[in-house]
């Protein structure tokens, strides 16, 4: 299965000020997402930013948040996503057929966001270079579940070169300066 724009949305999920600095390797991941994230843009796709009990664990983290100045959030205490009543009726809403999902920490509502979309019948694709965890095995291990459950694993770069699909694309030069 591809990523196709026209039927993808976009969840970042618990990308936050408390969080993030605990994460293994958060500097390279964090450079990650803001390369994602600047890309995902360029495609005029549903996104949905979520937090966890932003009271304690803070804001989504600021080089994320000034790239979506007006964006809704999301808060959220159950792990996943999904199971905010008000993000699931937004998904459902959207009727999109696949999910571009990143964010931390991946073994826990990364992952359970996963499981959810699978469960709702919309195609999970994770970007597991802007995914992370504070430990590398935990990271791993969910990775492994989620593909044996049918979650794709896909690179940052891998997924906006897919969105993308020809360098004729007219966003093709805008895309292809982020990567670089």
């Amino acid at each position: 299965m591809r990523l196709v724009r026209g039927e993808t949305m976009v969840l970042v999920v618990d990308i936050q000020e408390r969080l993030m600095v605990h994460m293994d390797n958060h500097e390279e991941l964090e450079a990650n997402m803001n390369k994602l994230l600047q890309g995902v843009t360029l495609f005029d796709m549903p996104l949905f930013l979520n937090e966890q009990y932003p009271q304690g664990l803070g804001h989504t983290i600021s080089s994320l948040r000034e790239q979506l100045p007006h964006k809704e959030v999301f808060e959220k205490v159950t792990f996943s996503c999904c199971q905010n009543a008000s993000l699931h009726e937004a998904l459902l809403t959207c009727k999109k057929k696949s999910a571009i999902v990143f964010g931390i920490e991946t073994h826990v509502c990364v992952m359970q966001t996963c499981l959810d979309l699978v469960q709702m019948g919309i195609q999970p694709f994770l970007v597991v270079d802007c995914s992370g965890s504070r430990k590398r095995a935990d990271h791993e291990i969910a990775l492994h579940r989620m593909v044996q459950a049918g979650v794709i694993p896909m690179t940052y770069e891998s997924v906006l070169f897919e969105l993308c699909d020809s360098a004729k694309d007219p966003v093709f030069k805008a895309m292809s300066q982020i990567v670089k």
